[in-house]
């Protein structure tokens, strides 16, 4: 039997999925900036999707469903926007439940505080008009009927109440007669019983009880691990896991740092200074760049309290003790290739070795080193160990054995130093001991947010492709430990099975170079590259509502009425039907009109207090979409905007002569949703530029790349390439397809050569991207550049895409945007010199000769 992800996928298909509408309730209330990213779009509407929909396999009430979603991938932020929902369904009351008080702590701080740096939701929640608070209970009897209450405990602490009650403790009789949501955290520790075949009395059983005891009642869990190795926990989660997102895809997403080990024969000591070498230049390196970054170092140690509060002390007085003859060993003696890479940034900087000890010192003072090892201390510092990001945080330094193996967002970890030696592997298996190292790194990788230029995804790796540029340290987390070939093999194979980690031995390093002879020419020296820029959409020629594409069409509301019918369930029965129970319609506007006198319009302020319950009509929102609107009178008198609508209202003739203010309010609400609706549909946030020039040789340089060993990629296909003058690097490491398209253009280059000069394609390593009118990027495989030989001699720039048939459906928008590219033929002049920047639709091998005569035809016209 398959799980129930995969019945969804099945049975609905990914494109049917991938249309079901995230309502506004949610995205317009969580924290503007969180849930863009695709697969917390998807973890939605597969909840949608699976609540509304009848299929084969759906799961029975009361829900049962689980989330199987990677560290760092965002858990919380789906349970904030499935309670919006389910609120918006009728839901009140919500349990929250976990193994540890940590944890708690935390979730409050990102439920409940909305100073806090992590709060998930808008500063105000707004649904169906209505502001909704959250508010903490104790007891489900203090709920109301009105807003989200919300209860936070552990699981033990559950059990306990439920099982010993006392006064004000939580009791099996506040279930009855109450829908609940029970939202479970790091629930692979809730299945105890299930595992061992004894779930009467456990904590399991404490929530099944809670679950069962109401058939409306939904069962939300989350993890980031589920056993498949075992049989009975395989069975029982089956039909409940609705959506799979491990680490794995999480790291193929670039949503995650990048893993590397830093072995070494160095002892404990040296260990810890080569690590602060690297914090360092870290910290000065995305200094130069802009960037805000406060890198930390987490301190591991193996077994015990004892020790870990010993490397804390030994810290504090290597700190105390640190001097320019260490600084000048590890420069010495380091053969740890990004060790001498920092060594030459501090020297183009001027930042000398004595420089570096009184840097590394002020970071690192007493007070900016946290101890969190004991549950006691973890709560302690809970908020300290939850906002390391936090530009008023200190801390720089954090010395643990276990207790931050759950549970612990972080950012800006960027090194693990391993303070102890030895191994608990067997056989080439991991030990226990390494599975928990795996999984604390696999909760440091979550990949610290920046971004170089306007618009650019600072969520997402950026340098995969370009392992040669310096900043790709900031997409790299460092795990410093004892050069062991045996534990880094058992290490290796717990990250490899975890999904976080890529093993190197897969993966082959190639050189990519320009050969000197094109560097030699006038065009790489003096030639230009056009492309353009991912920027904040203008909305200045937005003067009118039709604009944005706001349907114009009545709004049409229906007035509740008792008006009914009975029908018999055997026979049609003739019927019958009073004057009074006639629908008729009546057509009010939303302000008052002297050519329209007889017309009844919504009174001012009844408009206005509708506009004050939605947030996306607040006078900051307006002014962004429509700049010309100067203020609230003006949106709401405007023909061109509210003054210009109309609501048409349907009901019997008394119901219509009857329409009360609370109506005109219902209706109003509806309008403004379904204008809001339509604004965000036909609107973006960005939009591409206008083409901007670079010169050649700043854009193309020579380059490292990693690809697959034995993979399609690994090929340079330099027997073709190698020695011709129009292909400017030395290999072309791409895909199937992009080599049969470079086989075509050898093939074409005799007839080309005739007609053109300086003709050079330019494989794009991902150095430029192009961005359409929806602000989408998009990076053409290559270019090719050729100067007419007579006439204007003008140089052509022509984008040029292949692409896979299985890829030609998903990519269209890619084609259509080529397609623009090429109907605009935009020509840009540079002193003498005269460029047309043009583009061809997508080259596959089945339609080559159309492709082939498509190319002579562009460069023709």
């Amino acid at each position: 039997m398959a799980f129930l992800y995969d019945i969804l996928l099945q049975e609905f298909g990914k494109r049917a999925i991938a249309q079901v509408a995230v309502p506004n309730h949610i995205t317009d209330n969580l924290k503007p900036g969180f849930g863009q990213r695709p697969y917390q779009i998807e973890a939605f509407q597969r909840f949608i999707l699976c609540d509304s929909e009848d299929f084969e396999g759906k799961p029975k009430k009361p829900f049962h469903l689980l989330y199987n979603m990677a560290t760092g991938s965002g858990k919380t932020l789906i349970m904030a926007g499935l309670m919006l929902h389910l609120y918006q369904k009728g839901y009140r009351n919500f349990l929250f439940f976990v193994n540890s008080n940590n944890i708690i702590q935390k979730t409050k701080d990102n439920f409940l505080n909305p100073q806090a740096s992590k709060y998930l939701f808008n500063h105000k929640i707004v649904i169906e008009g209505k502001e909704v608070l959250i508010k903490e209970i104790d007891n489900f009897e203090e709920a109301d009927r009105e807003n989200i209450n919300l209860k936070f405990t552990t699981i033990q602490q559950l059990h306990i109440d439920l099982n010993n009650t006392k006064e004000n403790s939580v009791t099996y009789e506040d279930f009855k007669d109450k829908k609940l949501v029970l939202i479970a955290d790091e629930a692979h520790h809730l299945v105890a019983g299930t595992k061992s075949g004894r779930l009467f009395g456990s904590w399991e059983d404490t929530v099944k009880k809670i679950h069962d005891s109401n058939f409306e009642n939904i069962l939300l869990e989350f993890t980031a691990t589920i056993d498949t190795d075992t049989a009975e926990l395989v069975k029982h989660y089956q039909d409940k896991v609705i959506f799979k997102y491990d680490l794995a895809q999480f790291r193929i997403d670039k949503y995650s740092k990048e893993i590397n080990l830093i072995r070494s024969l160095y002892d404990e000591q040296e260990r810890i200074i080569q690590a602060l070498i690297l914090n360092l230049y870290r910290q000065e390196l995305a200094t130069s760049n802009n960037i805000n970054l406060k890198p930390v170092i987490l301190f591991k140690a193996k077994r015990t309290i004892k020790e870990s509060e010993q490397n804390k002390e030994n810290f504090h007085k290597l700190i105390d003790d640190f001097s320019v003859a260490m600084v000048i060993k590890i420069q010495k003696t380091s053969t740890v290739p990004i060790v001498q890479k920092a060594f030459r940034f501090f020297e183009v900087k001027g930042i000398s070795a004595n420089e570096i000890v009184k840097r590394i010192q002020a970071n690192f003072r007493f007070e900016n080193c946290l101890s969190a090892n004991n549950d006691a201390e973890a709560e302690q510092n809970q908020i300290l160990l939850n906002t390391l990001e936090d530009e008023n945080n200190p801390i720089r330094a954090v010395f643990a054995v276990q207790k931050l193996n759950e549970g612990w967002d972080v950012l800006n970890l960027f090194d693990i130093v391993r303070l102890y030696e030895d191994r608990d592997g067997k056989d080439g298996k991991p030990g226990k001991t390494t599975l928990s190292e795996a999984q604390l790194i696999g909760r440091g990788a979550r990949y610290y947010p920046f971004a170089l230029e306007e618009g650019q995804d600072k969520f997402t790796r950026k340098f995969d492709d370009d392992i040669s540029n310096d900043l790709k340290i900031l997409e790299e987390l460092y795990y410093h430990t004892k050069e062991d070939s045996r534990y880094i093999s058992e290490l290796k194979k717990a990250l490899v099975d975890s999904g976080i980690y890529e093993d190197d031995e897969n993966l082959v390093q190639l050189n990519l170079f320009l050969k000197p002879e094109f560097k030699k020419t006038d065009f790489y020296r003096d030639g230009h590259v056009f492309f353009n820029k991912k920027v904040p959409k203008s909305f200045d020629n937005i003067k009118s509502f039709a604009d944005l594409g706001v349907k114009k069409t009545n709004y049409r509301h229906p007035l509740s009425s008792g008006v009914g019918r009975m029908s018999s369930a055997f026979f049609e029965m003739e019927p019958t039907q009073s004057n009074d129970e006639v629908i008729k319609t009546k057509d009010v506007l939303l302000a008052k009109d002297e050519n329209r006198p007889e017309k009844d319009f919504i009174p001012n302020h009844i408009i206005r207090f509708a506009l004050s319950q939605n947030p996306f009509f607040y006078f900051d929102s307006l002014s962004h979409y429509f700049p010309s609107v100067d203020s609230l009178s003006n949106f709401i008198d405007s023909t061109d905007f509210l003054a210009g609508l109309e609501i048409t209202f349907s009901g019997t003739p008394n119901r219509l002569k009857e329409i009360s203010h609370f109506d005109y309010l219902q209706a109003l609400n509806g309008l403004l949703q379904s204008i809001e609706a339509d604004i965000k549909s036909n609107s973006t946030e960005y939009e591409g530029s206008d083409y901007i020039k670079e010169p050649i040789h700043k854009v193309f340089k020579d380059k490292e790349i990693k690809v697959y060993k034995d993979s399609e990629r690994a090929d340079g296909q330099e027997t073709l390439v190698a020695n011709e003058p129009w292909y400017v690097y030395n290999a072309n490491y791409g895909t199937s397809e992009e080599k049969k398209f470079v086989e075509l253009f050898s093939r074409r280059f005799e007839g080309l050569n005739q007609k053109f000069e300086n003709i050079y394609l330019i494989r794009n390593e991902r150095e430029i991207k192009i961005f359409d009118k929806l602000g989408r990027a998009f990076e053409p495989d290559f270019l090719l550049f050729c100067k007419q030989r007579d006439g204007e001699q003008m140089t052509f720039q022509v984008f040029i895409e292949p692409k896979g048939e299985h890829l030609k459906g998903y990519d269209k928008w890619k084609e259509d945007f080529l397609t623009e590219i090429k109907a605009e033929q935009k020509t840009i002049k540079i002193h003498t010199d005269t460029y047309l920047i043009t583009a061809v639709p997508f080259y596959n091998y089945n339609n080559e000769n159309e492709f082939k005569t498509t190319l002579e035809n562009t460069l023709n016209e």
